[in-house]
């Protein structure tokens, strides 16, 4: 196309070229023919005869211009042709292009708002399951719920008292005689607590000698540690069964491989979320997230 094209106005060029020629060869055959008539009515023999001979000649170069031009022309008609030829069948393949590049456009695009609506009547009902879940949704019910199965009791917790540790524990001793002092306590008096003046060794020189059980005073008070015992561990839950959701690799040496599907025992339930499990008389810690109870 681009070829023709350059080709056509290459010719286009010439052949104007040639016309402007013609013309002009034209124009002096016909001023010397007029001038040939001129000097041969009154003229001399010898100008006579140059007059018709530069007429002649004239006439010759016209015709000769002339053959040039309409060979141009013809030369010009026939790439023209072949130029148009060229043009539409480019313009058909270019009409042929643009069709089937709107066509597949088309269908792509209808494609495309197909799957959209689709998947916007998918997106409609699921919205509507959620409607229907939420106008079956009563915030008074669900709170009630939550409040009977987490609730504690329905009173309080006690205040704690403030207990003198002198006061709880000549209480113990006077409840619990037999109760011996631990850790090698000793007896303590009261009046070495509060002050008191102490017995002059007079008095205790004028006391009996043959006495040996020793008289208690009447503000004496024997202090004795409590027994202490030790506090019982959490209580053992019995062992219950359940069942693995998901796969879990055990990652330390204390932790068990599970699969999806397995039934495990549970031994023991971790606050940190680390269960202590059994399965065919291996133990070991797996993610308690990772269980559904049966």
């Amino acid at each position: 196309m681009d070829r023709i094209q350059k080709s056509k106005l290459s010719l286009y060029k010439k052949a104007m070229e040639s016309k402007k020629t013609y013309e002009q060869k034209c124009r002096d055959a016909d001023d010397a023919e007029q001038a040939f008539e001129r000097v041969s009515t009154n003229g001399p023999q010898k100008q006579v005869e140059k007059s018709q001979n530069k007429a002649k000649q004239c006439k010759d170069a016209a015709m000769e211009a002339e053959r040039a031009y309409r060979q141009n022309i013809e030369q010009l008609e026939k790439v023209r042709g072949e130029w148009e030829q060229e043009h539409r069948t480019t313009c058909e393949a270019f009409q042929l292009q643009e069709f089937d590049r709107l066509t597949i456009l088309r269908n792509a695009l209808w494609v495309h708002c197909n799957q959209l609506s689709m998947q916007c009547v998918k997106d409609d009902e699921f919205y509507e399951e959620v409607r229907v879940a939420l106008e079956a949704c009563s915030v008074e019910a669900d709170i009630d719920s939550f409040i009977q199965a987490k609730s504690t009791g329905t009173d309080p917790p006690a205040p704690v008292p403030y207990q003198n540790y002198y006061d709880q524990e000549v209480a113990l001793s006077s409840s619990s005689p037999g109760i011996q002092p631990s850790c090698g306590m000793i007896k303590r008096f009261s009046e070495l607590l509060h002050g008191s003046p102490k017995t002059s060794p007079s008095a205790a020189s004028a006391a009996p000698t043959d006495t040996l059980t020793p008289t208690r005073h009447r503000n004496e008070v024997v202090y004795a540690t409590v027994a202490m015992q030790e506090a019982p561990g959490p209580p053992t839950l019995p062992a219950q069964d359940y069942r693995a959701l998901y796969d879990y690799s055990a990652q330390n040496s204390d932790e068990l491989d599970i699969s999806a599907g397995d039934i495990l025992e549970v031994i023991l339930e971790g606050e940190d979320g680390w269960w202590t499990v059994e399965r065919n008389g291996q133990r070991g810690f797996v993610p308690g997230s990772y269980l559904e109870k049966l």
